[in-house]
This record gives structure tokens, sequence and C-alpha cells, in this order.
């Protein structure tokens, strides 16, 4: 394996309007805007884009202090009734490198301003990188998970 050294993420913008707070559940009807940063991109790193319903969001769970970053297991929520699981066998925010993914409904493409709804991320957020949503990056072929992970997400995009 390589030793190649790791190079350090830029964010190619941020995450403006939506909400504020970090919050559960009800994600669906948030929008919010991607706004790429001018200095490094112009309207031609969005071409084509707008032809896509969906994206895929990489970002940066910048308010989770490095203190709170969980390495072990934990019960999702701090719930009880739900089993304890490792940090990579749930998408909670504290995760090792304070890296999230989400899906979200491409609205509009406006300038540098990607206009989203159902992204789940704050306002402020630093994103890492867009990409389209594909369906053949989708799962092949039938999918599982425990009961609980169904019961977390119940409300989660409401």
């Amino acid at each position: 394996m390589s030793s190649e050294p790791i190079v350090p993420l830029t964010p190619v913008g941020h995450v403006v309007g939506g909400r504020d707070e970090v919050r559960d559940d009800h994600w669906g009807s948030v929008t919010a805007v991607i706004r790429l940063d001018a200095d490094r991109y112009g309207p031609e790193a969005l071409a084509g884009l707008g032809d896509f319903s969906h994206l895929e969001v990489v970002f940066q769970f910048h308010l989770v202090p490095e203190a709170r970053v969980e390495t072990g297991a934990r019960r999702p929520r701090g719930r009880e009734d739900w089993p304890l699981v490792g940090i990579f066998a749930q998408r909670g925010k504290n995760r090792p490198n304070r890296l999230g993914v989400s899906r979200c409904e491409l609205v509009r493409i406006d300038g540098l301003d990607v206009h989203v709804r159902g992204l789940d991320a704050v306002a402020g957020t630093p994103v890492l990188d867009l990409k389209p949503w594909m369906d053949e990056f989708g799962p092949r072929g039938g999918t599982r998970q425990p009961a609980w992970a169904t019961e977390l997400m119940g409300e989660y995009y409401r």
C-alpha cells in the first residue's frame, strides 16, 4: 500500500440558509442553498448538473467538537431500547472524520447557488463535494437493515 500523504480537504462551498440548528428529524421540506466558492469556481463548474433531479453532497459536521467524536459503540440517539452499535454501523454526526453524506433534491441552479431540498446540513456547513445522483450508484439488488434503523429514520425526512 502506498504511503502517499493525505491531501487536506478544502470546501467547495458552504450551506446558506435552511436550518440554523442541528435537529434529528423533519429534514424533508428544508430548503437551502449550496453556494460555491466564487474565488475557485465559475458557473461552468455546474454545467449540466441541472439535468439531474438529485445530488449527493459530502460535507463536514463542523459543529462537532473533537471531544465529542465517537470511535467505539453507542446506542443511537442514546435510546436504551436500541442496541449498542459501533460508530460505523450508524450515521451519527460524531464520526471520526466528521464527514456527512446526504442525498437531496436539486431544485434549481442560479449562478454559483445550488438550491436544494432535504439536505440535512445546517447553515454554514462546509461542503466538500457535490455529485449528481445516478440510479446506477444505488444498491444493486435488495437491501436490509435492522428494525431500530427503520424506526430511527421514520421521521427523518418527513
